[in-house]
């Protein structure tokens, strides 16, 4: 049903959205997009959830919401903390349960994007749904012989499992190169929104 709900067509600003996520070739994700999402999150979240802004991170399929949660009285208690603070993000989780769902909804018929949550408390994070996206890819046989020696000693459990290690890796050891080509491509979409073709229209 979900897959059905991304590819169908529709009109106005939620069919602009639907036709430009259907080019998956490439992420379409702008900064003008994500700053659109995240101020309509700010005006539907419920006051008193969160001790600060939620965190949005935002790509062509997922919306994943993450809200720090007041520990004020947790603050001084170290014993059993790790304890305290999973169960205050899962008493948030239930209580918040049905509006969650409900922001959620309203947010993918908007955007076209699957809605995951996760709340934080002190050192302990937790994320409650998020969205697991296929991606196709060709690998020469060098490549391949590397996620075949993952799998046959038992790191993981399939070729997929295997590459998706390997994309988490680089993410956790590179993670400072990562950011700095984030922040590049976001001074080049910038600059080309400045360009001549901008000033024309």
């Amino acid at each position: 049903m979900r897959d059905e709900h991304f590819r169908r067509g529709g009109h106005g600003r939620r069919g602009q959205w639907r036709g430009r996520l259907e080019r998956r070739g490439r992420p379409t994700t702008t900064p003008e997009d994500r700053e659109e999402i995240t101020a309509w999150f700010r005006g539907s979240l419920v006051d008193g959830w969160f001790a600060s802004e939620p965190e949005l991170d935002v790509d062509d399929y997922e919306i994943l919401v993450v809200g720090t949660l007041a520990a004020d009285d947790l603050a001084s208690k170290s014993e059993g903390r790790e304890v305290a603070e999973s169960a205050r993000i899962e008493t948030f989780r239930a209580d918040t349960r049905d509006r969650r769902i409900e922001i959620a909804s309203r947010a993918e018929e908007r955007f076209g994007r699957t809605v995951s949550w996760g709340a934080k408390v002190g050192q302990t994070t937790r994320l409650f749904t998020t969205a697991s996206v296929p991606f196709m890819t060709r690998l020469p046989m060098r490549q391949r012989k590397i996620l075949d020696t993952l799998v046959d000693s038992g790191v993981a459990r399939s070729r997929s499992e295997a590459l998706a290690w390997c994309v988490e890796l680089v993410g956790r050891n590179e993670s400072d190169w990562i950011e700095r080509l984030r922040s590049a491509l976001g001074a080049v979409a910038q600059a080309r929104d400045e360009g001549p073709g901008a000033a024309a229209g």
